[in-house]
Formats: structure tokens, C-alpha cells, sequence
């Protein structure tokens, strides 16, 4: 039901409606300067919108939006990770868009915002970002909260980044694992993702019954759970419980630091008062590190690019994934 009235000089219309509990609530908006005016801004309400309530939802910030719809349709439906990336989409949402509305959105508006992210972001995190936004945004129109699609064709575009080298040659690995210190945890670790290929999961997981000194044998079959600290967890798959011979210095070197720190045979090597170290510190000590030996930069996760290519080069002739994990390489 629609009602006009004129306050004071201008006109204002009042829709009356149901929200979702079955309530009576109103829908006004005043400032007209004529009734007709007034007349007209309500039909169009009623025309683009089944009903008011999705009126409404048009009112909300995209952000206020992309949060809805995220806590309906993705919370307790895709994994923790996955859940963090829409998370991190939302606050970039918030940044970017500010409190752009749902109604006030339109194509030359979101390529803009759009234009504006891809200053500072690569062209792949622009495209994860767009696809994201884009999603919710059908199912709002879908819902005929919003009359038509701002998100169509969208240009992307980014930031032209160099692509980051992924491993180390033979000499500059040598020159690594030759100035990292043993004893201490971060170095160790480091070492042996580079002698060993080992997933920092994996290294996390590994406990001293892990490791059999007569036989120099390293068997790997669990890993351990740095992102949500929920303890030990299965291999990435079957084919990673595997077993690698280790060599001397680094069985040595192993031994040493858990006979130094007195770990127990079934607790994680690397963990200090039952927490390991998260991942980002791990990679800023090995960038420290590289920068420091005039090294090229590559990721924790590089170091085992780097196993598979050494080993293959300096044991079997040959840079190919089955050599990867088959054995520690002797230094």
C-alpha cells in the first residue's frame, strides 16, 4: 500500500510491507517537490523491486552485502583456507568500495574501484578479487535486490610483477646450507627443507621416533597443523608417507639438536612449549638469509623446487619431479 502526504513544501511517499518475520514495517522517503515526483520515485520501487524488502537489501553497502552473503552461503561450506580468501576479499571490499550501496552501483563505478585495486595488486589477485565480488553480486540479482549486472564485462587488469625465481642453482644451495647454524631452529629447519625436500608441514610433524640412527633411514608420515595449531594431521596424500635415507652430517645434526633440547620420542622436533613457528617467520628468516649471502630470493616452499632439481642434476643427470623426495642429498 502506497500513501502520499506533503510536509511542509515537498511531498513524501510511504510504502507500507512485510518484512521476513511477518512485521508491518514503512518505506519512506520525502523531498519531493512535487506530488507527481513523489508518485514517480515509488512506482519505480515498485516496478524494479518484487517487493520492498529487496528494496532494502538494495541499501546496503556492497561490503554490508558481500558479508551477508559470505556468513549464508560460504561459513561452514568451504574450508578454512578457501574461507580466509573471501575474508581477506571482504576487507579489500570495505577499502575499496567504502559504503558504495548495492543501488548506487553501476558499471562505470565498480571498473573504477576495480581500476583502482589493480594499481597495487597483481593481474591474478585482481581476477581472484572480481570473481569473488562478481558471485555475490549474481545472486543479488538474482534476487532481484539489484535490476542489472554491474560486474559485466569488466576489464582486468594489475600490476606487472616479476615473475619470482621458484629455486636455487647448485652452487648457490651449497653456499646456503653451508652458513646455516645447526643449532638454531629456524636454520635447522631450513637446512633440512633444502637436503631433504620435505613439505614444512611434514618437517613440523617429524618427532625423534621418526628417526632411525642405525639405519639413517628419515620416515615420513604425518604432519603437523601450524595454521590452526589442531595438533598432528594426515600427509598431503598416500604417496607422501614415504621413507628417505638421510645423510650423515644431517642425521648428525638432527641427533645433536634433540639430544640438546631433550625432546621426548613422540613430540614434534621443531615445536617450542607446544607451538611451531608460523610459516611467514620461517620465509623472512630465509630471505634474511639470502639477502645477507647475496643470494637469489625464493620462498620456504622454493627449497624443495630446489631439492628436485639439485638432486636430479648432481645424482641422476637428470632435473625431474621423480627424483624429488627419493633421498636426502649428501653435503
Amino acid at each position: 500500500m502506497v500513501s502520499y502526504r506533503k510536509r511542509g513544501e515537498v511531498w513524501q511517499y510511504e510504502i507500507s510491507y512485510k518484512d521476513n518475520d511477518g512485521q508491518y514495517k514503512k518505506l519512506r522517503r520525502s523531498g519531493f517537490r512535487l506530488k507527481s515526483d513523489a508518485e514517480l520515485a515509488a512506482s519505480k520501487v515498485r516496478t524494479d523491486f518484487v517487493d520492498v524488502r529487496q528494496y532494502r537489501n538494495a541499501e546496503l553497502s556492497l561490503a554490508d552485502f558481500f558479508e551477508r552473503w559470505l556468513n549464508l552461503y560460504k561459513a561452514g561450506s568451504v574450508s578454512d583456507i578457501t574461507l580466509r580468501k573471501y575474508t581477506n576479499t571482504l576487507e579489500h571490499i570495505r577499502q575499496i568500495f567504502g559504503d558504495i550501496k548495492l543501488k548506487d552501483l553501476n558499471r562505470s563505478l565498480y571498473q573504477d574501484r576495480i581500476n583502482h585495486f589493480a594499481q597495487t595488486h597483481a593481474v591474478r589477485t585482481v581476477s581472484t578479487f572480481h570473481k569473488q565480488i562478481r558471485a555475490a553480486l549474481l545472486d543479488a540479482l538474482d534476487e532481484h535486490v539489484i535490476i542489472f549486472d554491474p560486474t559485466r564485462k569488466t576489464v582486468i587488469t594489475g600490476k606487472s610483477v616479476k615473475p619470482r625465481r621458484k629455486a636455487l642453482d647448485y652452487e648457490d644451495w651449497q653456499k646456503l646450507i653451508h652458513n646455516l647454524d645447526p643449532t638454531d631452529q629456524d636454520d635447522l629447519i631450513i637446512y633440512v627443507a633444502a637436503v631433504t625436500g620435505m613439505r614444512y608441514a611434514e618437517i613440523l610433524g617429524l618427532t625423534p621416533d621418526d628417526l632411525d640412527l642405525s639405519t639413517g633411514l628419515l620416515r615420513i608420515n604425518k604432519t603437523w597443523d601450524y595454521k590452526y595449531r589442531t595438533g598432528f594431521k594426515k600427509t598431503k596424500n598416500r604417496a607422501s608417507i614415504r621413507t628417505i635415507p638421510l645423510d650423515s652430517k644431517t642425521i648428525g645434526r638432527l641427533n645433536e639438536y634433540i639430544l640438546d633440547h631433550e625432546i621426548a620420542q613422540n613430540t614434534p622436533v621443531f615445536l617450542t612449549d607446544g607451538v611451531a613457528p608460523v610459516s611467514a617467520q620461517i620465509n623472512k628468516v630465509l630471505t634474511e638469509k639470502l639477502n645477507k649471502l647475496g643470494l637469489p630470493r625464493i620462498t620456504f616452499h622454493g627449497l624443495r623446487h630446489t631439492h628436485a632439481s639439485v638432486l636430479g642434476s648432481r645424482i641422476f643427470g637428470v632435473d625431474t619431479n621423480n627424483a624429488r623426495d627419493s633421498r636426502s642429498i649428501f653435503v
